[in-house]
């Protein structure tokens, strides 16, 4: 179906001259809900500005996962406050998990925010900053909301130039971990309907994307929201996927373990696009603080599932996300994550350090494990990880597999980096006419100094389509604050 391109005649002709800064804080799915974000202003004849001194509006999607991702966005906002002074018509919001959060505190801290949006609203922030022009002093929309983000047809008009992309198939959380925000800011499990998510990568894959990232805060309780009859499920949907012959490379963030069946591990190892690279977050490897945190599972449930999914594949690898310092953790729990830690052999880890989030139940704990404890077992971890990671990647020293080319690499002259089938770093030397999304055939030689140094053992797979055109700004962003979404 052909895509209706913006009417300029449509927009009125004040909003043709307006300009906006978006700054995108936080986790993949922010990213992608930034990119929707700048659809809705595009379409309505905006411009973005490349930063926030010459912009009509000025908005910061938050993240509300960590403490320091809040602080950051209240110390950019104190920097705004002499822009509103002297220009009382630039329009300020705070968009997404912090404003759901904060809400009406948000504007008693920051007075000259105009727009408090929250992460179920932000389609509609247009109109908000109408409202704002129009008289309003201040709109306040958080919660739920009357209808879904998702809308059947994306607008496409926010995407950055790129061969990969970003695609949600559901939205929020229903699980209660003691520790996290997200169910009580982004809602319960709202699945999309599978042929929406399917015609939307075709339409990507049209405009040249091969690398599609499937979305959720829980992505295996993909469909479990939905009635029985007929009810999708994420294996179903990588089947799906897997008719589309130019997407090379599906990715999926991030998975709880309690949703980990048979029929998901088996469409997985079946899947010719699956990047056999998993984040599964683990929190603690010890069963006293996970059952503090709630999480849902202990450990010995979780060996049951990782085992599950390499009796299917053997060569998948997992990434985790790690607490430490959580509300009571001991020497002896903490000393329990770095044993299995090793014995699972994640390929890679991102650790935090415990932050106690207002709206959570663990808030009421005594935050007891001292900061530089804190500290000291984040280094800890994060030694033993990259320890962990070197030993991984020398197992596949000598074998063959397929790397996705990403950029060129920035060591070593005319070499290309990108992941292989199973998400590790590789480096291969470059030949004229590779482009960034082609799929290549390699002979892993030996390890490198950020992965493994791989021999091109063919030219690489011709891409059916050049990536279309870029937009004519990109998103201002800021590295993820939440490595993953939960």
């Amino acid at each position: 179906m052909a895509e209706a391109a913006p009417n300029p005649s449509a927009v009125p002709a004040h909003d043709r001259t307006r300009s906006f800064h978006l700054r995108v804080f936080g986790c993949q799915m922010n990213f992608y809900d930034g990119e929707l974000i700048r659809a809705a202003f595009v379409r309505r004849g905006y411009r973005e500005a490349a930063d926030p001194d010459g912009a009509d509006v000025v908005l910061f999607h938050t993240c509300s996962v960590r403490e320091h991702a809040e602080e950051r966005v209240h110390g950019l906002l104190g920097e705004l406050r002499r822009r509103k002074r002297s220009d009382p018509g630039v329009i300020v919001g705070v968009v997404g998990c912090m404003a759901d959060r904060e809400g009406l505190e948000l504007f008693e801290r920051e007075p000259h925010v105009d727009i408090v949006c929250g992460s179920r609203h932000f389609p509609h922030l247009p109109s908000f900053v109408d409202r704002v022009r129009g008289g309003e002093e201040r709109v306040l929309e958080v919660g739920a909301a009357r209808a879904a983000v998702d809308q059947p047809l994306r607008d496409l008009a926010g995407r950055p130039h790129s061969w990969s992309a970003h695609v949600a198939v559901m939205r929020g959380c229903d699980l209660n971990c003691t520790y996290c925000i997200v169910p009580s800011v982004r809602g319960r499990v709202a699945s999309r309907p599978p042929q929406e998510i399917v015609d939307e990568v075709r339409r990507l894959v049209d405009h040249g994307v091969t690398e599609v990232n499937l979305l959720g805060q829980t992505i295996d309780a993909y469909g479990r929201d939905l009635p029985r009859d007929g009810r999708p499920s994420l294996g179903r949907l990588l089947d799906q996927l897997a008719e589309l012959e130019a997407l090379l490379r599906v990715r999926l963030i991030t998975l709880h373990p309690s949703y980990v069946d048979s029929e998901l591990a088996r469409a997985m190892a079946r899947s010719p696009q699956f990047l056999r690279l998993l984040p599964i977050p683990l929190q603690s490897g010890s069963d006293s603080v996970l059952k503090r945190m709630k999480r849902g599972y202990d450990t010995g449930l979780y060996r049951k599932r990782i085992d599950l999914l390499k009796q299917e594949m053997p060569d998948l690898e997992l990434v985790s996300d790690w607490i430490v310092g959580f509300p009571g953790e001991s020497d002896a729990e903490f000393a329990d994550s770095e044993r299995l830690m090793q014995e699972i052999g994640f390929l890679h880890s991102f650790v935090f350090q415990y932050s106690p989030r207002p709206g959570t139940s663990a808030y009421a704990l005594d935050d007891d494990v001292p900061a530089a404890t804190k500290k000291e077992r984040n280094q800890r971890l994060l030694e033993l990880q990259r320890r962990i990671a070197r030993q991984r990647s020398a197992r596949f020293v000598g074998t063959d597999s397929r790397m996705l080319l990403e950029q060129p690499d920035r060591d070593q002259p005319d070499a290309w980096s990108g992941r292989s089938h199973n998400g590790h770093p590789c480096s291969v030397a470059g030949a004229a006419g590779y482009q960034a999304g082609q799929l290549l055939p390699v002979h892993l030689q030996a390890p490198g100094r950020r992965g493994l140094q791989a021999l091109a053992l063919g030219p690489p797979r011709p891409l059916a389509l050049a990536p279309g055109p870029p937009p004519p700004q990109v998103v201002a962003a800021d590295p993820s604050t939440a490595a993953f979404l939960v």
